[in-house]
């Protein structure tokens, strides 16, 4: 009766938070800038089967008419971005709205089929957010509301559920926080990858991640947003043989030197019990919902003895007798979900998330994973992937974006497609390619790049610039365009971001890299862009832009200075050697200044999240060191060097440049400079032992914006690009 009455005071909790609000868009408009709420006229109206919003003009005040108040989000957003000139952005979710508004001189209605719009990786969860606070996931939920966002996966708190779980199953606290990892790697955890690195987490931990859950779900509950709880699917800790006498599948006990957890078969016969509790446990904290995700035997490759068919029927099951009515969504990714597991479930009750559609999609179409049945009678998302490991860097497929979205409007294989998704596993980098994947569901004629790239920069910029406009047109054909055919994971990776060694290529172990673009194109861009400037100065936008296109171009300098050092290495020219090392060393240095003017590139911000999470010393200084760990060696020495996640989550920030990049490049320098007069092949580096003394240290960094980002960006290109 008690967990009854708990659930009911939840409920009732947020009903009272919902009905307190005027209006979730009044809500929103006055958080973006007071007062904004009395220029507009909104209203929800139900009209057919699609999503929909229509923007027209009522007196002195801009009507906004949609479906429901997510669309009426999106309406406003359209109506900020082609009439008003501003972008709220994630780094800028406020705005001065000019008085008196730009007025709709003719109605302006768009409408979409596509009534499922995802938001978030698990790996987002952990690459960006691990620590944020209420104040800046209200504005993430804002951005989401203003992007179309409805089905977002809301993954806050899962270790509160499994915590509960496994408490009533028996196991300690100290067995549970042996189980648990630590913030920074929950998504890890939760992908059932490992167990309890990063922990133990304290139970200040818990109660915090509860509390924030809630208030994320009584805001998306206030604008209609349907969570993506977390289902089970049979993560059980690896000893729960021992400990509950389970009939455990451990296909693989390491995942990259980690302990992994076990798998419980959904056949088993105490599955169903140990699902029952998590979805009790779940729904005594956070309520139930309408979407569970699940993700079995993810990227498992050994899987043998698994009875597909009665797993993925054992999972839909339990997740039916807690709610009847909800649906499951599942990734689709490499092999995952397998055809064995999906083709027995009832259509209508599974939603698949095409995670790579823009490179690899698995949907139908002609790809490096392509399905030929495509997902057969279930339906599907059209997700965006775009960034891995949260690396920093201009990136993009705007061409095969396009192109493979508008095939799903002809080829039957795409028949059940319902909806679209940003499936990141790091956020708040590259907006443009967000803006235009956000837009496809309401623009159903097909379009070109080229169509949609002015308006964007204009509304981005609050006006429009010849020089800002081309440099727009050179990243767009260039490294805004990675092709067809290129396999690569995510951004062209910084060299400043690599472990030296003398033939570097990728920072990371999984990249796939290849080169698809001139790097003279990010210099053009950058010059083009710093020659607008003065038109732009003080707009948040254009100074952020600015930075990291100048950036990108200092790091594709520095990928050709290093191979101008390399060269003179082994031609056994020394003062060419000493010349070019050098340089890159300037070059490193020089990025570091330059992305010290703004807060977002600057190690400083990411830890201070980290710092804020924590009450007391102990806490601050066990979240620090998560966040320090995870964007650089991502774990201990066998987990970096043999397991090779080292600098999966590289970050081309101010501060890790400085005090973790560049002395790696010196000592690698320094060591080929020995070999001039030595004449023998210096000893291997050992790197780790650079490395992990800035995981534990406790040294400060500001997340304060240094300097003008104009005046720094002209002189650092200058600098870099002497002769």
């Amino acid at each position: 009766m008690k967990i009854i009455n708990k659930a009911i005071a939840w409920i009732m909790a947020a009903v009272t938070i919902t009905a307190s609000a005027a209006s979730p868009i009044d809500g929103l408009l006055e958080r973006i800038d007071p007062g904004a709420s009395k220029k507009f006229a909104v209203s929800i109206k139900k009209s057919g089967d699609t999503d929909y919003f229509q923007l027209s003009q009522k007196g002195q005040k801009v009507a906004i008419t949609a479906s429901d108040p997510v669309c009426a989000a999106v309406g406003l957003n359209w109506y900020l971005k082609y009439y008003a000139g501003i972008q709220l952005c994630w780094n800028q979710m406020q705005a001065a709205l000019p008085t008196p508004l730009p007025q709709v001189t003719t109605p302006e209605r768009h409408e979409t089929s596509l009534k499922l719009r995802y938001d978030f990786n698990y790996c987002t969860f952990s690459y960006t957010m691990p620590f944020w606070d209420w104040d800046r996931w209200e504005e993430e939920i804002d951005w989401m509301a203003l992007h179309g966002v409805n089905m977002p996966l809301a993954a806050v708190g899962l270790e509160c559920v499994y915590r509960n779980m496994l408490l009533r199953l028996g196991y300690t606290d100290d067995e549970v926080n042996q189980f648990i990892s630590g913030p920074a790697f929950m998504a890890w955890w939760a992908m059932n990858n490992l167990e309890g690195w990063g922990g133990p987490n304290p139970d200040s931990w818990y109660a915090r991640q509860e509390d924030l859950q809630k208030k994320i779900l009584a805001r998306m509950a206030e604008y209609g947003i349907r969570p993506v709880l977390p289902g089970y699917c049979g993560m059980m800790p690896h000893d729960a043989d021992e400990k509950l006498g389970l009939n455990l599948t451990k296909a693989a006990k390491l995942w990259n030197g980690y302990q992994r957890p076990a798998f419980l078969q959904p056949t088993d016969a105490r599955y169903s019990e140990i699902a029952r509790i998590f979805y009790e446990e779940q729904e005594k904290l956070f309520g139930k919902a309408d979407f569970y995700s699940m993700d079995p035997f993810h990227e498992l490759s050994n899987a043998e003895g698994v009875d597909f068919d009665a797993a993925g029927k054992a999972i839909m099951a339990e997740m039916k007798r807690h709610a009847p009515k909800a649906k499951w969504v599942v990734q689709g990714w490499t092999e995952n979900p397998r055809d064995e597991m999906i083709q027995g479930l009832d259509q209508g009750d599974l939603i698949i998330l095409d995670l790579f559609s823009e490179c690899r999609p698995m949907w139908g179409m002609p790809s490096l994973w392509q399905r030929e049945q495509g997902y057969g009678k279930h339906q599907w998302l059209f997700c965006m992937l775009e960034n891995f490991g949260g690396n920093v860097g201009l990136h993009g497929r705007m061409d095969q974006l396009l192109e493979n979205f508008y095939l799903t409007k002809t080829d039957p294989l795409a028949a059940h497609i319902a909806g679209i998704g940003f499936s990141q596993e790091g956020s708040l980098n590259n907006p443009v390619m967000f803006e235009l994947m956000s837009e496809l569901p309401w623009r159903p004629a097909e379009f070109k790049k080229e169509d949609w790239l002015p308006g964007y920069v204009t509304a981005r910029y609050g006006k429009s610039n010849d020089k800002a406009q081309e440099a727009w047109s050179v990243l767009s054909n260039s490294i805004y365009n990675c092709p067809r055919g290129n396999n690569q994971q995510g951004t062209h990776e910084s060299i400043f971001c690599c472990r030296p060694n003398l033939d570097n290529f990728q920072a990371s172990s999984w990249s796939k890299m290849q080169n698809y673009y001139d790097p003279t194109a990010t210099e053009q861009a950058a010059r083009l862009m710093l020659q607008a400037a003065e038109d732009y100065r003080g707009n948040n936008n254009f100074e952020y832009d600015l930075v990291d296109i100048v950036r990108q171009s200092i790091s594709d300098l520095g990928r050709r200075v290093y191979q101008h050092a390399i060269a003179d290495y082994k031609a056994f020219d020394r003062q060419g050697f000493k010349r070019n090392s050098q340089k890159f060393l300037q070059l490193i240095k020089l990025q570091d200044r330059l992305l010290a003017t703004r807060p977002e590139f600057k190690v400083g911000t990411w830890i201070d999240y980290a710092l804020r999470a924590g009450d007391t010393p102990e806490e601050k200084a066990l979240y620090e060191w998560n966040a320090r760990v995870q964007v650089t060696t991502w774990g201990n020495r066998t987990a970096a060097d043999t397991g090779k996640l080292r600098d999966y989550a590289h970050k081309e920030w101010s501060g890790l440049l400085r005090d973790f990049y560049y002395p790696r490049w010196q000592a690698f320098f320094n060591s080929l400079d020995q070999e001039f007069d030595t004449r023998k092949v210096a000893d291997p580096i050992d790197y780790y032992a650079i490395e992990e003394p800035w995981t534990l240290a406790r040294n400060p960094y500001s997340a304060v914006a240094e300097g003008d980002p104009i005046a720094v960006a002209q002189e650092v290109f200058k600098q870099a690009f002497a002769n």
